[in-house]
């Protein structure tokens, strides 16, 4: 896997690419990751990327010449007119990070994890121009319904996101599948109690709640020591019964997503 990121700011990256797994993907071979400077493809001595918008209003807009420039740079070919380089590769995927785009989800970072490559676009300022969204990029993306500075931040993101879902990125691969968002819990169940029945519908029962394959967060996770400050890990976490655990887990991770996330949920 590589990936490509257009930014003003390439020395932004500096860190979080120097850590974690996405670190250690880099130095296994897994993914490949270079930074290019929006800059380079600017004709003017003051090297400028942005302009004031038409039509008037407040701060600045990336131009499109830089962004089509440092994108068919990487690619190799000329955008043309409405075409767009990387759109008729099926393996390639070229992102805008906006906050006007589809919302981010695992599902998109699976989809991007049977890419070959990714190149970022880094939005700036008050935004992009419209053209990159339309002509250029394949997919306009935002991270969540909030403002940033800028598109780095959502990138790396993106970045860690995908690239901890590569074959190899994990010590344990069934880490990813048993994340919030990744569906995981309720394999669990099915996988780790096999001596005993593993149906959790006991334990969603006590919640008043049905089975569905809806997605859940993440069941909560105790260590040691089993007592701290006078807070106790759950006695059945300790007892040693898998499949009981499992059940817990399930009815856990559903509690603890009609607390914080509801609309994940079927309404009641």
């Amino acid at each position: 896997m590589r990936f490509d990121l257009i930014t003003i700011f390439p020395e932004f990256f500096t860190g979080p690419l120097d850590h974690g797994i996405v670190r250690r993907a880099r130095e296994n071979g897994l993914v490949e990751i270079h930074v290019q400077d929006l800059r380079e493809f600017t004709k003017d001595r003051h090297r400028t990327v942005d302009d004031r918008p038409f039509g008037g209003g407040e701060g600045m807009v990336l131009k499109p010449a830089p962004l089509f420039e440092a994108v068919e740079s990487l690619v190799g070919h000329s955008a043309g007119h409405a075409s767009k380089p990387g759109g008729t590769d099926p393996k390639a995927a070229i992102v805008l990070m906006s906050a006007a785009g589809k919302l981010f989800r695992q599902e998109t970072a699976r989809r991007y994890a049977q890419l070959e490559r990714i190149i970022f676009i880094c939005g700036r300022y008050e935004g992009v121009d419209e053209r990159v969204a339309e002509h250029l990029a394949t997919d306009e993306i935002s991270v969540g319904d909030f403002v940033l500075s800028g598109g780095e931040l959502p990138a790396m993101m993106i970045v860690d996101a995908v690239t901890r879902l590569l074959p190899g990125a994990l010590g344990n691969e069934a880490s990813s599948q048993n994340e919030s968002f990744s569906g995981g819990v309720h394999s669990e169940c099915e996988s780790r109690g096999s001596a005993r029945s593993t149906s959790p519908r006991p334990a969603l029962a006590l919640l008043g709640l049905q089975v569905t394959n809806h997605t859940l967060l993440d069941f909560p996770h105790y260590t040691r020591p089993a007592v701290y400050r006078g807070w106790a890990v759950p006695e059945i976490l300790i007892g040693g019964n898998h499949a009981d655990v499992a059940k817990w887990r399930r009815a856990a991770a559903l509690e603890k997503t009609r607390r914080n996330r509801p609309d994940l949920l079927p309404e009641e």
